[in-house]
């Protein structure tokens, strides 16, 4: 007489979760390797999982003058104050440059200029500065040319409408993923899944376009793909030459969803912390990099064009300390910041042709003050007049002026 072995219902139960388990892992391993490798790494530091990755290949061009404060009508005592503040809240560097110059370098942490650190949200950044340089070679038609146009799955429905602009300015009106850590949920789907394209173009219609301002990496992401079908070539290797290359950055990697895959254009770019002066002097320059034109003029000042959804951001940057929680307004009014959702900060003042690097592997915490490090360094400039010292509209004192 043959015996029935009857398993208990936990056990049955249990032995059913495992093998569920193993499938879902089989169907999709990197998924689950990168999402169980992120929640084993502490937060700080380039996460090993950035894999694969793509190389941004640069030009390794020598690095802007290092000269002395004073040169540059710097005062010394306020970056030394800078960089106190800076090194209290955590941070890996701060760099200084003026007039493409370089007039302090503070680095913590065992850092140096050439270390590799992960770019997060300013990834996104250089989407917006290829697509000025996709106009400038007519690969775009202009900035609110309907990404219908380009990307031909999303022209048979409402998406269509959606604009280069919207998709730098964040207004594309898709709806964001809701947010969460959880394996299953949409935003670690975007983060470590296998197929960010048809993640990003399955992002359906909440609201119109240009109507109100909802970050998420569908948008950078959509811009990167327009750029591929736009110019015609992987999103890595346009980047490079229309802008990595000719600013003589050094090599950089971009993360892959899967290998050969798409790279994310929304974070996770790894680049020497130092390079990023090379991107402030371009916008600086409105897309002149010392005397070579690598954007056509105009771009960087429409980057910077408030939008109509929220008039405290541009395109991938943050026109007002307010946005980020400051206790106070930058001193001088046309300061403007690379938007960052984590720990590194990038100010810049066309009106001093100053800029401010301050990078940091995690994000910032509560008591960080966005506009202390800018003021404290516009302060300490000899030739700043601050407004209220500023002659008022002269047509209101002498007629005809």
């Amino acid at each position: 007489m043959t015996r029935r072995v009857v398993l208990p219902a936990v056990a049955l139960a249990a032995a059913l979760g495992v093998l569920g388990a193993l499938a879902v892992f089989m169907r999709s391993p990197l998924f689950w390797e990168r999402y169980l490798s992120a929640h084993a790494e502490p937060l700080a530091g380039v996460p090993a999982w950035y894999q694969p990755r793509e190389r941004l290949a640069g030009g390794d061009q020598p690095v802007a003058p290092r000269v002395t404060p004073e040169l540059e009508s710097l005062e010394s005592q306020a970056l030394t104050a800078a960089a106190a503040y800076a090194a209290a809240q955590g941070s890996l560097a701060l760099i200084v440059a003026r007039h493409d110059h370089i007039v302090l370098e503070r680095y913590w942490q065992g850092s140096s200029f050439d270390t590799l650190t992960d770019a997060q949200s300013f990834t996104r950044l250089l989407a917006a500065l290829a697509a000025g340089a996709a106009i400038s070679h007519r690969k775009i038609g202009w900035p609110d040319e309907p990404i219908g146009y380009i990307v031909r799955e999303l022209a048979r429905d409402r998406r269509s409408a959606i604009t280069v602009r919207n998709l730098m300015q964040l207004t594309s009106g898709l709806a964001p993923p809701a947010p969460g850590r959880a394996p299953w949920g949409e935003a670690a789907r975007a983060l470590y899944g296998t197929d960010i394209v048809a993640a990003a173009r399955a992002r359906p219609l909440a609201g119109m376009p240009g109507e109100s301002r909802a970050p998420q990496s569908a948008d950078p992401q959509l811009l990167a793909l327009a750029l591929e079908r736009a110019t015609g070539e992987r999103y890595a290797s346009y980047l490079s030459e229309a802008l990595w290359r000719r600013i003589g950055a050094s090599d950089a990697w971009l993360y892959l969803d899967r290998p050969a895959g798409a790279a994310h254009a929304d974070c996770c770019m790894l680049a020497r912390q130092g390079d990023w002066i090379r991107v402030a002097e371009l916008l600086l320059g409105d897309g002149n990099y010392r005397g070579y034109e690598i954007i056509h003029p105009g771009w960087v000042q429409a980057m910077r064009m408030p939008s109509r959804a929220d008039r405290d951001y541009g395109a991938y940057l943050r026109l007002t300390a307010a946005a980020a929680g400051a206790r106070e307004p930058w001193v001088a009014p046309d300061t403007y910041a690379v938007d960052n959702e984590g720990g590194n900060r990038l100010w810049l003042v066309p009106s001093l042709q100053i800029a401010v690097l301050c990078t940091a592997s995690a994000p910032r915490g509560p008591d960080f003050d966005d506009a202390r490090i800018p003021n404290l360094i516009v302060g300490g400039a000899r030739d700043f007049v601050p407004p209220a010292a500023r002659p008022g509209d002269l047509s209101k004192i002498v007629p005809g002026h």
